[in-house]
Order: structure tokens, then sequence, then C-alpha cells
């Protein structure tokens, strides 16, 4: 890796360009094996004058200071001091044999310099240092600033995902995975697709990734907003970050919050490890540790996954399906697979950049994830396109040349079609409560989104025999089990909150694990949402004689939920607390009702969860927050 930038230095720009970014690089090599312990020489400033024009503008230059262990540390570069000098050395000896051929082709001569390095309490200032033009127009400093960090950011994830291939932690996932169920639950649920249609081109191993995705979000990890105090159980709130330990460090916590008790004021420690090892024991954290963690598990059962970074602050997993020869997005907070379009219809996040980072590969797979994609190119303003286009093919090229050639000509024809997918602009659709709905029927019947559960087809309640029989519809929902139960109908029991409804937009349900609560919300970021449900009777005699409805409601701060009871003819506008009891609403003589429910306002960036129907304890199986009582006559 180290040769690749020396090289890339020394053919992609002038002689004389070169030749000075080297021995600006030689004298960093020189300072730090000499003198290893002075921290002035491991510390280089990006606005330092030299650094701007002479290292920054030049092809490989800031590619060879990561490769000797610079990181980015705000607007400078820092060397940590455990970082290897052998390899240092070796960086030394190649830029020293680089030069030299340079000097003796184009006869350069080294050019004298000020010490580089900003070291305490001794600026530097520009009319104590030589000024050179470069030698090619060089892009605004700030852009180049920001691509030193973008390239540390790419390099730091392709290193992490390296960790994925260990087989001891293979080996430790594998202990934790209940590998035989999620097999035999795989096998049944191929099954019912190919009693469906057998011509559908869906294998064992996607319903396996499907299993797999509901264990680790069900049964596995959890979320982590704020811990239960360890002294006295009570809740906490966060209090800020406290210095990690050597342990902390030893599991890659750079960061640790600090959740104070709000009974009895202890402290409570929040390592954020990025260890997917440890995170097999902890098995808790937020998107980052559970896409870690989640990718690990991935890449033990077999499966060829990648590590998605969305720089708008979220992470998640790509899975390559062989039987559909393409890349699944699986997201395991959300336990949902195939919803690219969720982030950007579904949250509002305003995407910039979503990078995939694999052993085998990085890729710009953003436009997988937007429908957007004129609004998300006029924020991509961190680095120069053709810089990142660049710099991914020659990582991707360094990382091919190691390859059987088989295994190249693979990974060559999954990039075209890839970047032929990426041409075609998908449309959202309300794809975030839906999922997909282009892929085949199978894969469809797989992810449980035809029928009921997830399906677009509105719902609307007509009378059964024996609803006619009883002059009575009695339905009720049950958020912990998400079923419905219709009384009249035989106890009749559905599954999923959405199944029953005639029309709903921008609503989820959702789940807190630490405080073991579930509810019906808006999706995150959303301004509003609504909810109906939709009774028709006209094909029979009967009229609706009386009807008596609950559905119980939350709201926070200033969030408002309003219900809308419309009969054939006439609405009734009640607030959400109305609803609270039973409460009769009169639509006499109707022979249709409609329920609607409207979910808005909220404060920052929570306010989606400030608007709350049917609120309940995840163990409560008893009570039903929402019920429907119509009497016909």
């Amino acid at each position: 890796m180290t040769w690749d930038s020396v090289l890339q230095l020394a053919t992609e720009n002038e002689s004389k360009t070169a030749f000075e970014a080297i021995d600006i690089l030689l004298k960093f090599c020189k300072n730090i094996i000499k003198n290893p312990s002075e921290e002035k020489y491991r510390r280089i400033r990006l606005k330092n004058p030299i650094i701007e024009s002479k290292l920054l503008p030049v092809s490989g230059a800031m590619e060879c200071l990561f490769d000797m262990g610079f990181l980015e540390d705000g607007e400078f570069l820092t060397m940590p001091l455990n970082c290897s000098l052998s390899v240092l050395t070796v960086i030394r000896n190649e830029l020293t044999e680089v030069k030299d051929a340079l000097r003796e082709s184009d006869n350069l001569e080294t050019v004298p310099l000020v010490p580089l390095v900003s070291a305490p309490n001794t600026p530097q200032t520009a009319s104590t240092i030589p000024q050179a033009a470069p030698t090619r127009p060089a892009p605004p400093t700030n852009i180049i600033m920001s691509e030193a960090k973008f390239y540390s950011k790419l390099d730091n994830s392709l290193q992490h995902v390296l960790m994925y291939e260990n087989s001891s932690l293979q080996d430790k996932a594998r202990s934790v995975i209940p590998i035989e169920t999620l097999q035999k639950e795989a096998t049944q649920k191929l099954e019912t697709i190919l009693s469906a249609d057998r011509s559908q081109q869906i294998d064992i191993q996607d319903c396996l990734l499907l299993c797999l995705l509901d264990w680790f979000k069900t049964s596995f990890f959890s979320w982590v907003d704020s811990l239960a105090c360890e002294r006295c159980t009570g809740p906490t709130t966060n209090n800020g970050m406290l210095p990690p330990n050597s342990d902390d460090e030893r599991w890659q916590a750079g960061r640790v919050e600090s959740h104070r008790c709000n009974v009895c004021a202890s402290i409570t420690r929040f390592p954020r490890y990025n260890h997917p090892g440890k995170l097999l024991e902890t098995r808790r954290g937020r998107c980052g540790e559970w896409a870690n963690c989640f990718t690990l598990c991935c890449r033990a059962l077999g499966f060829e996954a990648r590590y998605v970074l969305d720089w708008t602050d979220h992470v998640w997993t790509e899975v390559y399906s062989q039987s559909q020869q393409r890349w699944l997005h699986c997201d395991p907070c959300e336990n949902v697979c195939d919803k690219p379009l969720s982030y950007e219809a579904g949250w509002g996040k305003a995407l910039t950049y979503v990078i995939a980072f694999s052993k085998d590969e990085i890729m710009d797979v953003t436009w997988r994830y937007s429908a957007k994609h004129a609004e998300v190119r006029s924020r991509r303003n961190e680095c120069r396109e053709d810089w990142l286009v660049s710099t991914i093919y020659k990582i991707n090229k360094n990382k091919r040349s190691a390859m059987a050639p088989a295994r190249q000509k693979v990974m060559l024809n999954r990039t075209i079609v890839e970047l032929v997918e990426f041409l075609t602009v998908k449309t959202a659709d309300n794809l975030e409560l839906s999922g997909r709905t282009t892929g085949s029927l199978a894969w469809r019947l797989a992810r449980g989104e035809t029928g009921g559960g997830m399906s677009n087809e509105p719902f609307i309640f007509t009378l059964s025999e024996r609803e006619k029989q009883l002059k009575k519809v009695h339905v009720k929902y049950n958020c912990p089990k998400n079923h419905y139960v219709r009384i009249s109908n035989n106890n009749e029991e559905k599954k999923d909150w959405s199944s029953l409804c005639f029309q709903s937009t921008s609503l989820a349900r959702k789940e807190e694990k630490e405080w073991k609560m579930v509810y019906i919300a808006r999706a995150e970021g959303s301004e509003n949402a609504s909810v109906s449900w939709k009774f028709d009777f006209s094909e029979s005699t009967l009229k609706i004689d009386k009807v008596i409805i609950k559905a119980e409601s939350c709201v926070y701060e200033n969030g408002v939920i309003t219900w809308k009871i419309c009969g054939d003819d006439q609405c009734i506008m009640l607030n959400g607390k109305d609803l609270n009891l039973p409460t009769p609403v009169d639509v006499k003589g109707s022979s249709s009702l409609t329920i609607t429910g409207s979910l808005t306002k909220g404060i920052g960036n929570v306010a989606w969860q400030h608007t709350q129907l049917f609120r309940q304890s995840s163990t409560d199986f008893n009570n039903f927050p929402f019920e429907i009582e119509i009497y016909l006559m």
C-alpha cells in the first residue's frame, strides 16, 4: 500500500512538484525517526502555507502521510506515539529511491525550507515562509482539507471491516447465533414461498438472512438511549462524556457516555464499543453498534456483507443475494430488508454520501438510497466528485490486484450491474411503510409484504354472515401482540396494525426496548401522519344504530392528536383525549363509518415521538387500547 502511494506521487505529478513534495515528506520521516518521542515532530498543521501549496494539491502526497501513520485531528494531522517506526523507515527508503531517480533524470535540487512542524508557542506566519506557486491549479484549501478528512474516514472504515474476516471472531459469533433454529425457520419460509410460485428465484440463503435479521432485532441486540442505573436500576439522563480507561480503549471505545441517575445521582458508564467481538457480549448500543455486530454475524454465516456508512449519521448493512444477483439493504435496528428509500422518504434524511465497505471493495452506493439525485448532488460538497471517483477506483484496483482472475471477473461484473442500477432513479411511494413494491411476488411473500401485513391495498370492513345475524361489529387491537381480534366474527385474528387499515401515511410501530413500551407513532423525521379505518355496510339492509369507540393516545410537549368520525353525511371532530375511554359517537342511520386519526406538531428532532397511539407495556397482552363496537339496526 505504501509503495502504491509513492508511485502515485512520482507518476501523477510534474517532476519538480513530486521532487519538492518528497523532500518535505522525507523531512517528516527523518525528524520522527531521529526524535521518536518528540511530540512536535508528530503534529502537522494543515493550514501551514507550505503544506497547503506543496503537499495538499499534489496527487499521492496526503496518501503518503496517512500511510506513515498520521491521523486526522481537527486542523492537524497527528501521528500516535505507538505507530511503527519500521513502517516509517520503509516509506523513507522508498521516497529516497524515487527522489534520487528524479534528481538524476531532471537535475533537480532540494529546495531549502523552514521547519514545518507546529511546535507549542512557536506559530508560523506566511511572511516567514518562502512561497512557491503550485505547478498546477489547486482547489480551494478548505476543499483539500476536507478531502484529507474524507480519505481518513474511508481508510478507517476499510481497516475496520477487515475485523469481520477474523476466524476467531466469526467462531465467537456462530457460538451465540441459534443457527439450527434459524435454518429450520428459513426452510419453512422457503416452503411457503415455493408453494405460492415455484418459478421464483429465491433460495434458502435469502430466507436465512431474513430470519437472522429478525432474530438479531427481536431476541439478541437491544437499543440504548439511556441505561438503567447500575446502583438502583432507576432511570438515567445522558450527562456528557467521560475519558475512556485502558479496558475501553482495548475494545475500541474512544467515547464513553456518562449517564446520571435521576433517583440516586450515581453515574453509570456507557462505553461506545467499536469492536464487534465485544458487542457480541454487551449486545446493546445504537445504530453503529447494531450494524457493526450484525455485519460480523452475516460474515460468520457465510454471507457476502458490506458495512454501509451514511454521512448523515446512520449505519447499516448490505448483503449480496446470489439468487437475485444484487445487493440487499438490511437495517438491523429496524428489522427491515430491501427498503433502501426508507431513510429519504420515511425519515426525511437529506442524504449526501452513503459508502459501502467490505474486504473486497469500497462503493459509493448513495444512489441506491435516494429518489432525489439532483438534490443529493447539490449537497455533496465535502470533496470533488472526480477526486472521490478516482480515489475509489484506485482503492478497488489495488484490492483486486491481489484477487484470483476468476474473482476479479466476478467483482467487475457486479460493479457494472450495480452502476447500471444507479442510473435509474427510483420512486418512493411511502416505501418506509409498504416496503419494496417492485420486487417479485416471492420476495414480497418472504418478507410478509402481501396479504395483510404491509400491503398497500386499503382494507374495508364489510359484514360477515355472523355479524349480520348478531347485528354487531366488534373489533379491538393489542399493540404488544400487534394483532387485531374481530370478536364479532368468531374471534378472528389478524396480524399487524396496518393490516386492517383503510389508509395510513408516515406511521410505524415503535418499540422502546429499555422502557419495555410499544406504540404507533409518526415515522422519524415526518411532520405529520394519519391513519383511518373504514366500515361499509351498504351491501346489506342494515344501518348503524350506535357506535362506541376507544382509541387511547399519549401526547407530549405540544404534540396534537385529533380524530374525525364520519358517517354517510356527517363528521364529528374530537381531541385525542376524548377517546381515551369508550365514547359513544352519534352517526345513527348511516351505512358507512370512517375513523381517521391525525398526528401533528411536537418539538425538535424527536417531534415524531410526541404523538403516540395505543401506547402499552410490551408485556401487556390482555388489554386493548383500540376498540370499536358498532351496533346495527
